[in-house]
């Protein structure tokens, strides 16, 4: 399970250090896709391949099925660390998440999030206002 808040800096060559206790977890192989609200998504492989499976089994029929699907799979790019433990994010997806300079790492139970610092706090701010409200709605699913 992945968990936590921390502070780091992408370079210029859009290499990012991702905390150590979340590199153990998602292994020496790993994805990174677009992720929802203008973040990215880390995913260990085996939590991946659930993904892929449960996508695989949408209904092509449907449009929203298919534009998600699109969307996700092909921001999808499988990585690997360098020998300092950095990840080399590709330009499209810096570009999807707005990643410049300063970046925060979140654990969200089964994957990694990446943000850029400065939509974080917004995105924080927002949900923090609304955080009894988001609850109150989340009660049906017995938390």
């Amino acid at each position: 399970m992945f968990m936590g808040e921390y502070q780091h800096s992408i370079d210029d060559k859009g290499r990012l250090t991702i905390p150590a206790k979340f590199r153990e977890g998602l292994g020496t192989s790993f994805v990174i896709t677009r992720g929802l609200d203008k973040c990215l998504f880390i995913y260990p492989m085996q939590e991946w391949k659930v993904i892929e499976e449960k996508l695989k089994n949408l209904p092509f029929t449907k449009a929203d099925a298919r534009a998600f699907t699109r969307f996700f799979f092909s921001g999808a790019t499988e990585c690997e660390w360098d020998k300092q433990g950095r990840v080399n994010i590709p330009a499209n997806l810096r570009e999807h998440a707005q990643l410049v300079k300063d970046c925060v790492v979140i654990g969200v139970s089964n994957r990694v999030e990446v943000w850029s610092k400065e939509l974080w706090e917004q995105y924080f701010a927002e949900a923090a206002h609304s955080f009894g409200e988001i609850a109150e709605k989340l009660v049906d699913f017995d938390l």
